[in-house]
């Protein structure tokens, strides 16, 4: 008997168990909320930069639910901080965040129903909002970044400022050709919790896009650090690259020169700093992901 007939059923008998595998890592992927159906409807989605209240307010307390991990029994047991999860994000990142926003909602947020900002220096595209609005499982809100909070101060030296993103790129340095990602940065650094929506909220979740979360989160965040009287959380601290941040450290001497007044008594230098704030250690927060007041 010919062995080519055999060599191609043992191909398809391979191709066949492939697949098979396929469908069930697939069905076994990150549910999908139960509210999907009802969260389709385009007049659902909560736009544009307008104040809206949180829907914290009248929420129910969050149901007894399984930890499918352990089936263990989670009862939260006094309903939700008045919170909110927050992105950054651009048209084109929807695929990322829809990734982040499923595993913040099977790890964590399936059992509490928090609500998620979402802010873009342009309109977010109907695409966008139905995507995200159907994975989250609280209420979803879209916001536009005022144009004066993604761009320069007008005391800044824009010829020169393109002139050392020009000579960072030359230098391979990360995103050091990247205007937008300034102004993203400047963003995030002092204008974000400013923005109309996130005023309806005393704590926020950072969440970038195709961040993970790689197991259960068992308490509530919010909770802890409203009862703890903590102001601000994060994930990780790394050591900085030093390239991106030349002049940083020495800005920073200059300010706390200038405003002795903001310097607060018992602070952190000595985790920023090893010679009492002479030099800058490197050290930083990494906060992709973090909850703050």
């Amino acid at each position: 008997m010919s062995s080519g007939p055999v060599k191609y059923i043992r191909y398809l008998l391979f191709a066949a168990a492939g697949l098979a595998v396929f469908f069930f890592l697939s069905r076994s992927a990150i549910p999908i909320p139960e509210t999907i159906g009802s969260k389709l409807n385009p007049s659902s989605y909560k736009d544009n930069s307008a104040s809206s209240p949180s829907s914290h307010d009248n929420a129910a307390t969050p149901k007894e639910h399984t930890n499918d991990s352990s089936g263990s029994v989670s009862i939260p047991q006094d309903g939700r901080v008045n919170a909110t999860f927050v992105t950054l994000a651009r048209n084109s990142d929807v695929w990322d965040i829809a990734k982040s926003i499923r595993s913040v909602e099977d790890r964590f947020n399936r059992n509490y129903h928090y609500d998620w900002v979402f802010l873009n220096d342009k309109e977010f595209d109907d695409e966008f909002k139905k995507i995200t609005t159907a994975l989250v499982s609280g209420t979803t809100h879209y916001g536009v970044i005022p144009k004066e909070h993604w761009s320069y101060p007008e005391w800044i030296d824009q010829e020169k400022a393109k002139k050392v993103r020009e000579d960072m790129g030359q230098r391979k340095i990360i995103y050091g050709d990247s205007e937008s990602y300034r102004h993203m940065c400047r963003y995030e650094s002092g204008f974000f919790f400013r923005h109309p929506l996130m005023l309806n909220y005393e704590y926020y979740w950072r969440v970038e896009p195709s961040i993970e979360l790689f197991c259960d989160i068992s308490f509530d965040p919010f909770r802890f650090m409203k009862e703890n009287n903590k102001k601000y959380s994060f994930v990780l601290s790394l050591y900085e690259y030093f390239d991106t941040i030349p002049t940083l450290w020495d800005s920073v001497k200059k300010f706390m020169d200038n405003h002795p007044e903001h310097i607060a008594k018992g602070n952190s230098m000595d985790f920023l700093s090893d010679d009492g704030g002479k030099t800058y250690n490197k050290c930083h927060f990494v906060s992709s992901s973090l909850t703050e007041t």
